[in-house]
């Protein structure tokens, strides 16, 4: 193959980056703050998404071998901690694989013309369990990321998002500024959180991590056009997803009435919409649809992406043979960790269970995903500054600052400082028992690694290697 064909431009850079993070299921969260939106998104950007973006740039062009933040953390921090960061990239899955699947039930109800059922907390819990095990067990019996390709995020993202652009901005053309609204009339004072809103707190996770994914990009540098200036089009990329985010929000945040917002409901504006616009509600019913399908390809796609590095992870010997997490289909799907990943996020389906509040166990799944990914986050800002000291010559094609080590430690400490002050705003918004559910889970997944790790064994690794030789 031609080596110069298969370089990206600037222009499919910025694309991919925005593939990356764009959804519209954040959207609903963000409208729930009504203006302090704006303030929300402006901290996200400037003490997560940059300084995640910069970091990533400098790790990916110096380490341009598969792994990701995984290989990252190993190189600064050894292989325990590579150990840890992909573990935590995996079980990040089992309660925010439920959050995704929750949108499921709302938009079948929207399908179908019965909001109140999609609504229900049992009938969203079935759509979970069910939509889930057979994508599951279609993955495990076919090569399923053939069958969906782009089609995923065009019919769950892109659609949908031009389609709520058009039909909202129609809608405020018509009524205006909805005084009833999250919105409601301006005031400077709307932009930050007060004593009146401080509840909006309880969304700032969901929005600081709209943009998780953005270190996914930098697998894509080996392939720049001169890498140092086209991955500037990260930041292009960037303001893309903040206006793409803040137009739709602000205009769902004017016409959802205020405390009535279904925050796993993505259809609840389209029909308000219709109605204000007299446009047929066959238009909610086919957008639901879109949704649904989308939504089934991207949670296709989940199933077996994180699964191959815990495989990856088990060939290396951290992980006891007798989880039989070595061994792959003629896919290359590993049967037991797709298994275990699906059993564990049964097991966190149960939340819709127990509780009726539909809005509270969503709250909660995003929050224990949100702390959980955030570990992740940690590792890497502390593995740029740890490989300054420790591999100062290694080469740095993108390189923070041109001499000395100040921009890359101000980088890592705005992205240290700005996951400190999203777990803390995240734990003060929740109610107890949410903020306590959150922390022990996060506890628990983050010391299981660390367990498996002080109790490995050589002969994991003797046994997987025999075992691979014996399937050649």
């Amino acid at each position: 193959m031609d080596k110069q064909a298969t370089k990206l431009s600037l222009g499919t850079f910025i694309g991919m980056t925005m593939a990356l993070c764009a959804t519209v299921r954040s959207i609903p969260s963000v409208a729930a703050t009504g203006w302090t939106q704006i303030t929300y998104m402006v901290f996200a950007v400037v003490f997560f998404a940059l300084p995640v973006a910069l970091i990533s740039g400098e790790l990916g062009t110096m380490m341009q071998a598969e792994g990701g933040p995984q290989l990252w953390v190993k190189t600064a921090l050894g292989e325990k901690w590579g150990f840890v960061t992909a573990w935590l990239l995996w079980v990040q899955m089992f309660p925010g694989m439920v959050m995704v699947a929750s949108t499921i039930g709302p938009l079948w109800g929207n399908v179908f013309g019965n909001v109140p059922l999609g609504n229900n907390h049992w009938f969203i819990l079935a759509n979970i369990l069910g939509f889930y095990w057979i994508i599951t067990v279609l993955n495990l019996r076919y090569d399923m990321a053939k069958v969906g390709g782009n089609v995923g995020v065009w019919l769950g993202v892109y659609i949908p998002i031009v389609v709520m652009l058009i039909m909202g901005i129609a809608a405020l053309i018509k009524t205006g500024i909805n005084p009833s609204g999250y919105l409601g009339t301006f005031t400077w004072g709307k932009l930050l959180p007060s004593l009146s809103n401080l509840q909006s707190l309880q969304y700032f996770a969901a929005i600081s991590f709209i943009y998780t994914g953005m270190e996914i990009s930098s697998v894509f540098i080996p392939r720049l056009n001169d890498a140092k200036k086209t991955y500037t089009g990260i930041f292009v990329a960037l303001i893309g997803l903040v206006l793409m985010n803040l137009l739709n929000a602000i205009l769902v945040a004017n016409v959802v009435p205020n405390g009535q917002i279904q925050l796993s409901n993505i259809t609840q504006p389209i029909l308000l919409w219709c109605q204000i616009l007299g446009w047929p509600t066959i238009i909610a019913n086919i957008f639901s649809f879109m949704v649904v399908i989308g939504v089934l390809i991207q949670l296709s796609a989940w199933v077996t992406g994180p699964s191959k590095t815990m495989t990856q992870v088990a060939r290396d010997g951290q992980l006891p043979a007798s989880f039989g997490y070595h061994k792959v289909n003629k896919y290359g799907v590993s049967k037991n960790v797709v298994l275990t990943q699906s059993i564990c996020i049964s097991l966190f389906a149960l939340l819709y269970g127990v509780m009726k509040n539909v809005n509270g166990v969503f709250l909660t799944l995003t929050n224990a995903t949100t702390v959980i990914y955030a570990l992740v986050y940690v590792l890497i800002a502390i593995a740029i500054i740890r490989l300054r000291q420790t591999q100062p010559d290694m080469e740095r094609p993108y390189r923070l600052g041109r001499s000395g080590n100040g921009l890359a430690y101000g980088v890592a400490f705005l992205l240290l400082f700005g996951i400190l002050v999203i777990i803390a705003a995240t734990l003060f918004a929740s109610d107890l028992m949410q903020a306590i559910f959150v922390l022990v889970i996060t506890a628990v997944l983050f010391m299981i690694p660390l367990y498996i790790d002080k109790n490995k064994n050589a002969d994991w690794a003797k046994q997987v290697h025999i075992d691979l030789a014996l399937n050649k």
